[in-house]
């Protein structure tokens, strides 16, 4: 972790290390030099000086010649007082105390200047040793910085690389799910190819197999058609024996109504009396008519296979409403199959009479 001291190192330029005391140092050496030249000043002066001797001057006053004046009295002159010469033992000894008194003072001024020259040198290697550590310390932090700065471009690298690493396993990642995702998508394309064509092979299979039930279907009502034509052809031809023989007598028509008037059997094939209410309860709800209800009255003959499935349907008598009478129809075509009797048949042919709800 980098301190706060190598953060501020590293914000400015490296400096030489500022010298201490410097101007202290000036200071006490302007000190010395002007206390010494003053020192050596007096005392060459005070060397050079002789002592100077009693001088004295005589003054007179000049008379005014212009106007005659009386001539006063001379008047002697003043004494002159000389100073005696000082002893010249006395001058000695002064002289002599002067020079010991300036050899002290330039002992005291070397020893001053001794002292403040130690002072001096002593700051001088003070700040050279100041200076030499704070180069030092310098050194070692460029040291450090240039350390910490290769760490980090390694760092740096070794993240670059780490990333472009993890960028190509990505890519890889992507490649292998673009991949196995096209796999799955051809594989669910082949799935639903395959599921289209079972699809389609089994519709036509049932489209087949349907087409051949219709088809023996046919067949079978072709053949009980016919099965019942030649049947009624020769009840016919019986009755008509039978009428021939007992003299031409009536007999019925071999059709009768169903209970309920819903529906009739045909052709000489008998109902039991509740196959009416089947048929009724089997179409009724098939019913879709929202017109007028009021004296509408459709008859729809019905052919049949003894399954049930319905054969053909068509409008034996009209309402006089034509629309009703399509409603009708569409409603027995949607009631295939028609529900069986109790002798587990349909009926061959049969009527059914409609009448709209509340007609």
């Amino acid at each position: 972790m980098i301190d706060r001291h190598t953060r501020q190192t590293r914000a400015r330029p490296i400096r030489p290390p500022r010298e201490r005391g410097t101007w202290k140092a000036f200071a006490l050496a302007a000190l010395m030099h002007l206390l010494l030249g003053w020192l050596l000043y007096h005392g060459i002066n005070w060397q050079n000086n002789t002592p100077a001797g009693s001088e004295a001057e005589l003054w007179t006053e000049i008379p005014d010649l212009s106007t005659p004046t009386p001539r006063p009295a001379p008047v002697p002159p003043a004494p002159v007082k000389v100073q005696p010469a000082p002893p010249p033992a006395k001058d000695e000894e002064a002289d002599i105390a002067l020079q010991e008194k300036k050899r002290k003072q330039q002992e005291a001024a070397a020893r001053e200047a001794q002292l403040a020259e130690q002072r001096r040198q002593q700051e001088q290697a003070q700040q050279e040793a100041e200076a030499k550590r704070q180069q030092q310390l310098a050194q070692q932090q460029a040291a450090m910085a240039a350390a910490q700065k290769a760490a980090q471009e390694k760092q740096k690298q070794a993240e670059k690389q780490k990333q472009l690493d993890q960028q190509k396993a990505d890519q890889q990642k992507q490649q292998q799910q673009k991949a196995q995702q096209q796999k799955e998508a051809d594989a669910a394309k082949t799935e639903q190819l395959k599921e289209q064509k079972e699809a389609k092979e089994k519709a036509d299979a049932q489209a087949k197999a349907k087409a051949d039930a219709d088809a023996k279907a046919k067949e079978k009502a072709k053949a009980d058609a016919a099965a019942k034509a030649k049947l009624d052809s020769e009840r016919r031809a019986r009755l008509a024996q039978l009428q021939g023989q007992a003299g031409g007598g009536s007999s019925d028509s071999g059709e009768g109504l169903a209970k309920g008037g819903a529906g009739r059997g045909a052709g000489g094939n008998a109902t039991s009396p509740g196959y009416a209410e089947k048929v009724q309860r089997r179409v009724r709800p098939n019913i879709v008519w929202a017109g007028e209800t009021a004296g509408l009255e459709t008859v729809v003959t019905v052919r049949c296979a003894p399954s049930g499935t319905l054969l053909s349907s068509s409008i034996s008598r009209s309402s006089g409403n034509d629309q009703w009478d399509e409603a009708a129809l569409r409603a027995v075509r949607r009631s295939d199959p028609m529900p069986v009797d109790i002798n587990g048949q349909a009926p061959a042919s049969f009527t059914i009479t409609l009448r709209p709800a509340g007609g």
